[in-house]
């Protein structure tokens, strides 16, 4: 299944990337090559002959009397590089390799002094607009909190039981919660940032005390892994049930009573 899914990855960039950088590359070879070379040094599958010519023009209707030689040549220039091209079938890797390295390269232009100017200038353009305004700095915030270079990222991965005892749901810890809720509730009340599959960036916070929030061994990004592929890609090393803790866990779930656990 993975293997398939990588395979339909590459087919989706080939095709809609990969194809289009290569037929692009084709046309300016087509076209810039002989600005620069003189025809003798033009490679022998690259030249074409008058009598080449002279012979398209004999045996392709399409090609009219009409026509110059300089649209003769360049078609027939066109049809050899096509050619050569399917008999060297590295050469389709050329669209890969130019995307890459134009990627590589929009990722050093935001980094420097210029991007980082132009993303500011984005930004501010983006903040006016009506409706975006009024969420994007909600999300950038969000953003910025778990993966961004700012020291706001959640503290801690941790397990509620949540939305009823029984169901236990992954979560991250994001500090104390409001003064107010501690007093009503009689109890440390802590806030957890509950996220959604696939799009964790759309989840809600809940708070809950201290003392029924579970802390457990899985990093940030393992659990965002974790919640983007709906518990597919689970980290290597999150606990068993074998481990301690989450054994602990389990012994409570199952030694409430049965009205508590329907409520």
């Amino acid at each position: 299944m993975t293997l398939w899914l990588l395979w339909q990855a590459f087919g989706f960039v080939y095709n809609t990337v990969a194809q289009p950088i290569n037929k692009a590359t084709r046309i300016t070879v087509i076209w810039v090559v002989p600005k620069v070379m003189d025809e003798e040094s033009l490679p022998e599958w690259f030249q074409v002959t008058q009598a080449e010519i002279a012979e398209a023009r004999a045996n392709r209707p399409e090609i009219r009397e009409n026509v110059s030689d300089a649209a003769v040549r360049l078609t027939l220039r066109r049809e050899y590089l096509q050619k050569f091209w399917r008999e060297h079938p590295y050469l389709n890797l050329t669209g890969l390799f130019i995307a890459i390295m134009l990627i590589y390269l929009a990722g050093v232009l935001l980094g420097n002094i210029v991007g980082k100017s132009l993303y500011s200038r984005v930004e501010r353009l983006i903040t006016r607009i009506p409706g975006f305004k009024q969420v994007y700095p909600h999300v950038k915030q969000v953003v910025d909190m778990v993966i961004g270079e700012k020291k706001m990222a959640f503290s801690k991965v941790v397990v509620v039981e949540y939305p009823k005892n029984g169901i236990w749901t992954v979560g991250f810890l994001t500090g104390n919660s409001l003064r107010q809720i501690d007093e009503f509730a009689g109890d440390r009340v802590v806030s957890v940032f509950i996220p959604t599959s696939p799009t964790p960036f759309t989840g809600f916070t809940i708070n809950m005390p201290r003392s029924k929030v579970q802390e457990i061994s899985m990093t940030i990004e393992e659990a965002l892994r974790f919640v983007i592929t709906a518990g597919v890609l689970a980290p290597g090393d999150m606990p068993s049930e074998e481990d301690p803790a989450m054994t602990e866990l389990a012994r409570q779930a199952k030694a409430r009573p049965s009205d508590e656990t329907e409520a």
